[in-house]
């Protein structure tokens, strides 16, 4: 047991430094490695599978909208990525660029795709021709580069998997209806997949997604109180259209540009994850991306008839559609929970001689430890109501840790005051001027998270200059 213990103390508390917790997490889980490329990653089989389920239920999600999926290639000429101003300007610190292929210098740059826009512009701008031929609804499921200064696994990072969508409408209103419709998919998806509540909301023109008319943003509240942009969708409107000169024929016989969306998440989802459910012990997995639902742990399995009962209940498990694991190693079952509970299992099952005596097993709870003794003929419904009331719970604890970190006010002496003691988002009116949108970033080192949807005002004067305002704005530091 001291073995045992140990194992569980290499992971630093959160609140003795919520950082190192997290770096120790990702490690010791066996999510990633470290990598010979300064700030690229390895995601490791069990951090993969995360994503991986996570990309399952996505793209499942996705199809239901009528997407369809496609792959771009990684290069982007040079003097594609100029077509628009706004964009090349955006991303322009973050490229990376091919010089060279082989030993010869290239003609002309290529850039290592940081979001492939300019490359589904140049497609669509071939393939489009009349009204007949939209909507266009695309996805791309790949990794893209930005050269980011500051890295951390996961939540920033040189290299990195996501999903990118580019949509092409007839009319304006089709794509702000697309736009509005993948955000709700996103914010469905987090809330009720992964158990993480969500603002849904307006990026500030500052925020926003580089050449679009409009980003909208779910942003959740991660442990510390510190804010992470789950995922953006971005309406375009007819910009990158007039860039790349994509126009169709309309069924009135008039020529006219088509309207454009974009939307993504990427596997910072998974830091995401980490740092709203994780614990002191580890993971704390949402079963609908756990890697492994439920692991059954033989106690005493050299005792005649636990490595078959445990067997059974594997089987019985796998039957029911459950992603279940069996651990029947020499490891003492001491070493066995503590290492489930890092990995973040959900739920642990036990069986032992005693327990199969009397046709019974035991349920472990991951997030609360709570144990239930069920009826062998009744452990699918016993699991998958166990699984159930784990996701609710999360969702539930997350949820009133952002209420209990989420503050308000009404002058900017009170905001600073609230921003130097606490994390958290900071509800305040804005009166919509970038002056004051950079003075709060500056003064109180918090940024715009975004306008929500549906916020309620908290006053009439900006938070800052004290103008009339009519926009209410969650504040606050973020990942």
């Amino acid at each position: 047991m001291a073995n045992d213990k140990k194992l569980v103390e290499q992971i630093t508390s959160m609140d003795e430094d919520f950082a190192k917790w997290y770096t120790d997490i990702v490690k010791k889980a066996d999510l990633i490695d470290y990598s010979s490329v300064k700030g690229c990653m390895i995601i490791r089989p069990y951090g993969y599978a995360i994503w991986e389920n996570i990309q399952k239920i996505l793209d499942a999600r996705f199809k239901a909208t009528g997407v369809e999926n496609v792959y771009m290639p990684m290069f982007i000429p040079e003097s594609l990525l100029k077509k628009e101003k706004d964009h090349v300007e955006g991303f322009a610190p973050e490229v990376a660029w091919v010089t060279h292929g082989g030993n010869e210098k290239l003609a002309e740059r290529l850039c290592v795709r940081p979001t492939s826009e300019t490359l589904f512009c140049e497609h669509y701008a071939n393939i489009i021709k009349s009204y007949r031929d939209l909507p266009k609804v695309y996805n791309q499921w790949c990794s893209v580069v930005r050269w980011e200064k500051t890295t951390r696994p996961f939540l920033r990072s040189r290299e990195f998997l996501w999903q990118e969508g580019h949509t092409m409408h007839r009319t304006a209103e089709e794509a702000e209806e697309r736009t509005v419709q993948m955000l709700n998919v996103y914010a469905d998806f987090f809330e009720n997949d992964l158990g993480i509540p969500v603002v849904k909301g307006r990026k500030t023109d500052k925020e926003k997604f580089a050449g679009a008319e409009a980003t909208y943003t779910v942003e959740a509240l991660m442990h510390d109180g510190k804010a992470l942009q789950g995922g953006t969708s971005h309406n375009f409107g007819n910009g990158f259209a007039k860039a790349f000169d994509i126009q169709f024929l309309d069924s009135d016989n008039t020529l006219k540009y088509a309207y454009e969306t974009s939307w993504g998440v990427s596997t910072r989802i998974i830091g995401g994850i980490i740092m709203t459910h994780g614990d002191d012990s580890g993971l704390v997995l949402p079963p609908s991306v756990a890697p492994i639902q439920v692991v059954v742990i033989p106690v005493q399995q050299h005792k005649e008839g636990v490595l078959d009962a445990a067997r059974g209940l594997v089987e019985t498990l796998q039957a029911a559609g459950i992603r279940v694991k069996m651990d029947d190693s020499d490891q003492s079952p001491g070493w066995k929970f503590a290492e489930y509970e890092m990995k973040g299992v959900p739920l642990r099952v036990e069986i032992g001689p005693r327990d199969l005596s009397e046709k019974k097993c035991v349920i472990v709870r991951r997030d609360n430890r709570a144990k239930s003794f069920v009826s062998i003929d009744n452990l699918v419904d016993e699991v998958n109501a166990s699984l159930k009331a784990l996701r609710d719970a999360l969702y539930e604890k997350a949820l009133a840790n952002r209420d209990a970190r989420t503050f308000t006010a009404t002058t900017l002496d009170e905001l600073k005051d609230i921003a130097s003691r606490e994390n958290g988002y900071i509800k305040a009116m804005w009166c919509g001027d970038l002056e004051c949108e950079l003075k709060l970033k500056e003064e109180a080192d918090v940024s715009s998270r975004c306008i929500p949807f549906d916020a309620e005002a908290v006053g009439d004067r900006c938070v800052c200059c004290g103008k009339e305002a009519k926009k209410t704005v969650l504040w606050g530091k973020a990942y």
